[in-house]
């Protein structure tokens, strides 16, 4: 491979779960990788190691989302590594399931979602698209660069309990910015959302039965979602294939079923 002209994709949170899953995928479908981490330094050390195993080139990089000049400088780094970034996908996110937040007081968890997830992806995503219309013409014809964010796809619809007023909350924001950014940033770029369902990541994998009963039965296809699910959706909005697909919140969660739960 021409590692000069292999196109260049930055994935946030790619330490674990969803992110890593799409780090690999994009290596596989031969994107050089940059990958974010807030934290979790062995574990993206370890997204490296196997995205390097495709024969790809891959850069490593941390970046707290909490602090609008961590995230402008994170940019710039991304920019310069190749002189280019073709798709940058905005997965990271505040863990107040399993980290050290999950026992603190409600206003504590919600300022810290509302600010990574929130404000740290409204902050990176302008970022981004300051350095893409400076070099709008290096994208020719179909060829735009393309950004992604995450969302929910329940947080339209609200679920009980202390979790979903905050997942609906927040997630329900960065679906709406997402919109409201692909309409301000066409034809530089296009800007799309997932939004995954119930997928096994660390929480679903050590859940109790009741959830994991629920999140079978929620789904159509009777089955939890895995990190690959999310990643193929993706590697898909990134690609030639999806080239008029802009504006759009892309569920992945196997068909949703509404349930009435007591």
């Amino acid at each position: 491979m021409n590692h000069d002209q292999a196109p260049v994709a930055v994935v946030t949170g790619a330490a674990s779960g969803i992110g890593r899953a799409i780090a690999l995928k994009l290596a596989a479908d031969g994107f050089s990788i940059f990958a974010h981490t807030g934290r979790n330094l062995r574990g993206l050390q370890e997204t490296c190691s196997d995205a390097r195993d495709f024969g790809v080139q891959v850069r490593a990089a941390t970046a707290d989302y909490r602090h609008a000049n961590s995230l402008r400088q994170f940019v710039d780094c991304a920019f310069n590594w190749q002189g280019r970034v073709d798709a940058w996908i905005n997965n990271a996110g505040a863990d107040v399931l399993t980290g050290t937040l999950r026992d603190r007081p409600f206003a504590d968890r919600l300022t810290e979602l509302w600010q990574v997830d929130v404000l740290g992806t409204m902050v990176i995503s302008r970022a981004v698209a300051q350095r893409w219309r400076a070099g709008a013409d290096a994208h020719q014809g179909t060829s735009r660069p393309v950004l992604i964010n995450t969302g929910w796809d329940q947080a339209p619809h609200g679920m009980e309990g202390d979790s979903g007023q905050l997942f609906c909350t927040v997630k329900s924001a960065v679906m709406a910015f997402s919109k409201s950014f692909a309409q301000t940033l066409g034809p530089v770029a296009r800007v799309n959302c997932i939004a995954p369902g119930w997928i096994r990541t660390a929480w679903g994998e050590g859940t109790s039965d009741y959830w994991d009963h629920r999140a079978r039965s929620e789904a159509l296809l009777a089955r939890w979602g895995e990190p690959e699910d999310v990643a193929e959706a993706v590697a898909w909005l990134v690609s030639p294939a999806a080239a008029f697909i802009n504006g759009q919140v892309v569920e992945v969660n196997g068909g949703w079923r509404r349930c009435s739960h007591g």
